[in-house]
């Protein structure tokens, strides 16, 4: 797949705002770095859903990668007055944030290495 360099450079600048955001709320936040350190991958835990093919794979990849998650996440934390949600919230956003910033994109159905911000590694 080609895509513009700029606007590849422009969702990787989004995705490190996103982590910068998320990393300043959870440090004014009070929380443990510990808990932030014991949440930080649990997104990535849906590379399981791989073991199904790469469709699916992508598909529940996707799903835990997408910033409507865990805003949904969030927003519910937030008004339901339940802070542990809004840390899982913040934690995940950063998660998903480093990832695009560092271009792992979401994936495509055929394969885990294609993205919507192009290959990962080498060609």
């Amino acid at each position: 797949m080609t895509r513009p360099a700029g606007a590849t450079l422009l969702l990787r600048a989004e995705g490190l705002f996103f982590a910068a955001v998320g990393l300043f709320l959870f440090a004014v936040g009070g929380e443990s770095w510990w808990l932030f350190a014991a949440l930080i991958l649990v997104p990535d835990l849906s590379m399981l859903f791989y073991l199904g093919g790469p469709r699916l794979g992508a598909v529940g990849y996707n799903a835990f990668h997408t910033y409507c998650a865990p805003l949904l996440v969030a927003a519910i934390g937030w008004f339901g007055n339940q802070g542990g949600l809004l840390t899982v919230a913040i934690v995940w956003l950063v998660h998903i944030g480093i990832d695009r910033a560092l271009g792992f994109g979401l994936k495509l159905p055929s394969g885990f290495r294609d993205t919507h911000l192009g290959r990962i590694g080498r060609a």
